[in-house]
């Protein structure tokens, strides 16, 4: 399981601070994300979300097999998600 944290910058919104951490979890090009992100959220309103500095919370949600996590103070969270199966132990 990959997990990436990484701060937004003040020159980038969030959804491309996003975009390249999944991209990077991923290990491709933030172009050959599939899915696009605006598929699965849009990333307009994320953005708008957390332009306010009083804005308190967090937005999680699933994208390309990964939990993200975007924090109000500055943070993205980016756990890869295990999608294969389990020996079950008896």
């Amino acid at each position: 399981m990959n997990k990436i944290q990484t701060e937004i910058p003040e020159e980038r919104g969030v959804s491309q601070t996003v975009i390249e951490a999944v991209a990077e979890a991923e290990g491709v090009r933030p172009v050959e994300l599939r899915p696009p992100l605006y598929d699965v959220i849009d990333p307009e309103a994320l953005d708008r979300i957390f332009d306010d500095a009083l804005t308190v919370g967090k937005v999680i949600f699933n994208y390309n097999g990964c939990e993200i996590s975007v924090f109000s103070d500055g943070y993205v969270a980016v756990e890869k998600q295990y999608t294969g199966h389990r020996p079950i132990k008896s």
